[in-house]
């Protein structure tokens, strides 16, 4: 286990400073839900699930549903990522996981409801970036048109994994702002506490011969790079 000395020199070294978010309805704000699937999220639902309940991921979950009621009463739109892999088609160096039309890659039971939410964009995507897991095969992006069909000029990043999936993403999108090809969008806000990631300590890495990922210290670290790409970090997002 990573000492909790460890991980405050971490967060010592490499701080993250966080605001709050106010949503208003005022600026366009798209809410953006990175594979909260059972696959990662439910007990015992596959490879990378949990093993057991875990703390952050269910904050994480309760913190999603939260946002996508207010979103959804209100008929602001949503974009909902679900990981579906090809069972013949690996994902190095993940074991097979969020295989299509199976439940792990179906949204968590607390947020099925989404599915029929008229104001919500559903992508499957079979790869650990989102960005580029909208592209078509004319070469269209769904995330890049929804976030010009619904003139949105704000995201607000939720979900799962905080330093591989929501980091991929989130700097994909920023390099694209960057670029123009998301115009209007300004901003790329992270929430932490709609994040999370998976927990290995070293010890049961180095018994299964896999690389080491501390929960709460790779959580961190996701969210640091996210703001040093040029997103903003929030830990706490008000209505």
């Amino acid at each position: 286990m990573v000492s909790s000395q460890a991980i405050d020199l971490l967060k010592e070294e490499l701080p993250v400073e966080q605001d709050s978010l106010v949503l208003s309805g005022d600026v366009k704000t798209g809410l953006v839900v990175v594979d909260v699937v059972n696959g990662f999220c439910t007990v015992g639902a596959g490879h990378l699930a949990p093993t057991a309940p875990d703390k952050q991921i269910s904050g994480m979950v309760d913190e999603t549903l939260r946002l996508a009621k207010v979103f959804c009463d209100n008929k602001w739109p949503v974009f909902a990522f679900l990981d579906s892999h090809h069972p013949d088609v690996p994902e190095h160096p993940y074991p097979p996981h969020c295989i299509a039309g199976t439940d792990e890659s179906k949204l968590v039971p607390a947020l099925e409801w989404l599915e029929h939410e008229p104001n919500v964009t559903l992508r499957c995507k079979d790869c650990i970036d989102g960005f580029l897991g909208s592209i078509e095969k004319d070469g269209s992006n769904v995330f890049v048109d929804w976030v010009k069909t619904n003139q949105i000029e704000v995201i607000l990043v939720v979900g799962i994994c905080t330093d591989i999936c929501v980091l991929d993403f989130v700097c994909s999108a920023l390099s694209a702002r960057n670029r123009g090809f998301l115009s209007p969008l300004e901003d790329v806000v992270v929430y932490s506490g709609a994040c999370a990631t998976f927990d290995l300590p070293p010890h049961v890495a180095k018994i299964i011969k896999a690389t080491a990922h501390p929960q709460e210290l790779m959580h961190h670290v996701g969210l640091y790079m996210a703001k040093a790409r040029g997103a903003k970090v929030v830990s706490e997002v008000s209505f």
